[in-house]
């Protein structure tokens, strides 16, 4: 056997692991109820896709692939960004304790323009 041909099995087989895990991160998703939980798997989904194409540009020499995985990051990183400000709710009490951190001594609260 040749190194070529065990580099050849170890990737298709890493590839087979990866579409199963895809598989199992769906089904995980499909029974979750929270919104963050469906973000990370959104998430990890992309990076296993892009994992994949990374090897599929190895396996078949297509440089082109690499270049779609690069892409595909760009946009699965701006997609979870999205989502999460999008479906995440802001915690309202951060904001308030904040404003009690800068509280003067007499009770006012601190602004930005003031020293």
């Amino acid at each position: 056997m040749t190194l070529g041909r065990a580099y050849f099995y170890l990737f298709a087989g890493t590839l087979t692991a990866l579409a199963v895990l895809i598989g199992l991160v769906l089904v995980f998703a499909s029974r979750k109820k929270t919104v963050t939980d469906r973000i990370l798997c959104v998430n990890m989904v992309g990076t296993m896709v892009i994992c994949s194409l990374a090897i599929l540009s190895w396996l078949l020499s297509e440089s082109y692939l690499t270049d779609v995985a690069l892409i595909y990051a760009m946009i699965s990183f701006i997609t979870v960004l999205m989502l999460a400000l999008t479906y995440i709710p802001r915690n309202p009490a951060r904001g308030r304790l904040f404003v009690e951190a800068t509280k003067t001594e007499d009770g006012e609260a601190k602004t930005g323009g003031e020293g």
